[in-house]
């Protein structure tokens, strides 16, 4: 039997990377490596966050500082769809 079922949270972690880019272009980051490098990350683990790969909250605070917004304004306009089969 196929699991017709997306991964777990894979609709969600797209949304979170696809909000990350878009907010370091808004801050005047052009290139994702540039944001890396000020985040004293490797380009390719910085890549991998916007391209939807999970990571921890502490690693998402440190980039909300160096954007200077808050994890709310990160959030704003992503949807997490409610389940009874979590």
């Amino acid at each position: 039997m196929e699991n017709s079922n997306p991964k777990p949270n894979q609709d969600e972690l797209k949304a979170i990377a696809l909000r990350l880019k878009e907010l370091r272009k808004a801050k005047g980051y052009s290139n994702y490596e540039h944001i890396a490098f000020d985040l004293e990350m490797s380009r390719s683990a910085y890549w991998r966050l916007e391209t939807g790969a999970n990571f921890e909250l502490k690693t998402l605070i440190k980039i909300c500082r160096l954007l200077e917004i808050s994890l709310e304004d990160f959030f704003k306009g992503i949807k997490i769809p409610n389940s009874t089969t979590l």
